[in-house]
């Protein structure tokens, strides 16, 4: 909710097995932004005029089920800002949509992030965090209208089923690679309704999905005939029809063994077929291309050994090779405050905000939430994303003067600035050095330059790192405890790099043309010693006469 009052012309939906509610070593994390400004109907009767805004018409067929073609039916010549006129390919039925120059207009104006493309997605260098950018239908296709009124158990409840219609689906750039037509085919994808039904199992359902996806990971992708050759998703997909088929009640915790197991059967009955039928579109085969008569049978070699005695011989089976530890059992000895307060460092960061008139918006968003939400924990996460957007609120503030600071003219500098202070242990701090820099203020910077220097620490928890090592969790926990806030842990224990936005208004003069023209984010310590150097340099000046082109090359 904060993020998407920040980014224009796109909403920002969670996706992957975070959003999904599963915090498992190598859970991925995935942001879908799906474009605003371009209607997606089912039905060219579906057009609403006058016709405001682009329109592009979703075509399916038996040939492709799965997939999809956007025709362009309406609005003018189809400029906007993430699609153009060029975006289109041209054939004798009309003009369709291209995946390929869809995503490369997305990738062009991003290029100096230097993200890779991976599948539909654009990973950031780390490999950390997987973005798509993808066109909402507000309806489901045609081939999927079937799966709402199915015969079924009492699994998906009638909630869901209505919240899934309601939503419609999204359509991701990837076509078939196998079909000669796949630039302009592009997937459906469930994925809101997909974490819609997770959001709706119940412990047992849960548990097991977790225990599928670690089977995957340390038994089956061990076998090296036979790893990738199944995903996770197809795992979620047989849980999704095993729910669907069984009683409610017996997705209880002392038949919890029972229900992996028929699921491994099911995935064993499609791999013998080379047909994973899709749970909204069950004619979509999503073995396709991947899973076939050639390397099928030795899949279901390793399947078939996976038919262990009981759950104790699955928890023994699922094994972490990392310092001969146990995940499920050595998870217990964590506290859950910790866990808890981990998952949300690594997926603390927010999309950066551009002007003015957003950031208040998003700072009166957040107040709300803070004093309507009960939960104390995201009442703190939402004062985080307070403090963070505060940092960048006095970033877009005029640039000061030592004038304006004498007479306190504007005091919202240090109202932003002190909010600032509480988003971990020294950016804040960082960000007001430079404020007092900016305004000449020097021997207050060199104060703040020693404290900060200070608290930073190689223990320290870095927000936003994918990754932390066992010493550090482990320092942690000794400098914090669960009756503390998790503002008071992040201001004591954990750390962010400064962050200068596009024409900062703190920046540093001799950084000026770093943030000319985007953003830069720069470790904390290193900004430090930059500032230190910065006013040392000055005061030379001021106390040899030199210039500053002498001092600088005899230094």
């Amino acid at each position: 909710m904060v993020n998407n009052t920040n980014v224009s012309g796109a909403s920002i939906i969670s996706s992957g097995s975070s959003a999904e509610g599963l915090d498992l070593p190598g859970s991925d994390r995935d942001e879908m932004y799906v474009i605003k400004d371009v209607d997606v109907i089912r039905d060219v009767r579906n057009i609403k005029h006058p016709v405001q805004r682009t329109t592009l018409l979703m075509e399916t067929d038996n040939n492709h089920s799965g997939f999809t073609r956007l025709q362009l039916v309406a609005g003018g010549d189809g400029e906007t800002r993430f699609i153009k006129l060029k975006h289109f390919e041209s054939t004798k039925n009309g003009l369709y949509l291209s995946v390929n120059e869809f995503v490369n207009n997305i990738n062009r104006p991003l290029a100096y992030l230097q993200l890779s493309s991976h599948g539909p997605c654009l990973s950031d260098k780390n490999q950390i965090l997987d973005s798509v950018f993808c066109l909402r239908s507000k309806c489901l296709p045609f081939n999927a209208m079937a799966w709402a009124s199915r015969h079924r158990q009492q699994w998906p409840p009638n909630s869901a089923i209505d919240k899934i219609i309601k939503y419609g689906c999204l359509l991701v750039p990837i076509g078939p690679r196998t079909m000669p037509d796949c630039n302009v085919l592009w997937r459906v994808s469930f994925s809101v309704a997909e974490k819609q039904l997770v959001y709706s199992f119940n412990y047992t359902q849960l548990l097991c999905y977790g225990l599928l996806k670690l089977m995957l990971k340390q038994r089956i992708n061990k076998h090296k005939h036979v790893e990738g050759l199944l995903c996770s998703y197809f795992l979620k997909t047989a849980l999704f029809w095993v729910s669907e088929e069984e009683d409610i009640d017996t997705f209880q915790f002392p038949k919890l063994f029972y229900c992996f197991t028929k699921c491994i059967k099911k995935l064993i009955l499609w791999v013998n077929k080379c047909f994973c039928p899709n749970y909204f579109i069950p004619e979509h085969n999503m073995f396709q291309g991947k899973i076939c008569p050639d390397n099928n049978l030795i899949l279901i070699q390793v399947l078939n050994t996976l038919d262990i005695d009981d759950i104790d011989g699955l928890i023994r089976n699922v094994y972490f090779q990392d310092n001969e530890k146990n995940l499920l059992l050595d998870t217990i000895k964590d506290s859950s405050f910790i866990m808890l307060d981990f998952s949300f460092y690594r997926i603390c960061d927010l999309a950066p905000i551009t002007d003015m008139s957003s950031c208040i918006k998003a700072l009166l968003l957040t107040q709300f939430l803070i004093n309507s939400k009960s939960s104390i924990f995201i009442n703190d996460v939402c004062k985080y994303f307070y403090a963070d957007m505060s940092q960048n609120a006095a970033q877009l503030l005029p640039t000061p003067n030592i004038t304006t600071e004498r007479y306190n003219k504007h005091k919202r500098y240090h109202k932003h600035l002190q909010d600032g202070t509480n988003t971990d242990a020294v950016s804040g701090w960082l960000l007001y050095a430079s404020f007092y820099y900016v305004t000449g203020q020097f021997n207050v910077v060199l104060s703040l330059i020693d404290y900060v220097l200070s608290r930073c620490s190689s223990d320290m928890i870095l927000l936003g790192n994918g990754y932390h090592t066992e010493g550090q969790i482990n320092n942690y926990r000794h400098h914090v405890h669960s009756t503390m806030s998790l503002n008071d842990k992040m201001r004591i224990a954990t750390i962010r790099p400064v962050v200068y936005l596009q024409n900062s208004s703190l920046i540093p003069g001799e950084l000026h043309l770093e943030v000319k023209g985007q953003d830069i984010t720069l470790p904390s310590n290193f900004m430090s010693h930059c500032l230190r150097f910065y006013v040392i340099i000055i005061l030379m000046t001021y106390l040899t006469g030199e210039s500053l082109y002498v001092i600088y090359t005899q230094q």
